[in-house]
């Protein structure tokens, strides 16, 4: 499993309400979310995934930045990240203008 040194519990935080967070796709148990708005804590352009009990914030080019998520799953989002890499970034620059953005297809 891969895991960053981070403060869970500031990460469970971030997390709850994730159903007022806009499902960005889902796909195998996978859910990839994408805040408004959301520039201040990474400095990165991301995504918020939570897979089961796991969560974890990882950048639109793969880097794990917070949280942690199983290998094969992380192995999955990162080539759905590659596959989608335009659509990602095209969500990304309206999320962070507070403008609504359109589902991505899955795998």
């Amino acid at each position: 499993m891969f895991s960053v040194s981070v403060c869970y519990d500031e990460l469970e935080k971030r997390m709850m309400g994730v159903d007022e967070v806009p499902e960005l796709s889902n796909f195998v148990g996978i859910y990839v979310y994408m805040r408004f708005n959301d520039v201040g804590q990474h400095y990165k352009p991301h995504v918020h995934i939570k897979y089961g009990d796991f969560q974890a914030v990882v950048s639109l080019d793969g880097e794990l930045l917070a949280g942690s998520i199983p290998k094969r799953q992380y192995k999955i989002l990162v080539g759905w990240l590659a596959l989608r890499e335009e659509e990602v970034y095209r969500a990304w620059y309206k999320a962070v203008k507070s403008e609504h953005f359109d589902k991505i297809q899955p795998l």
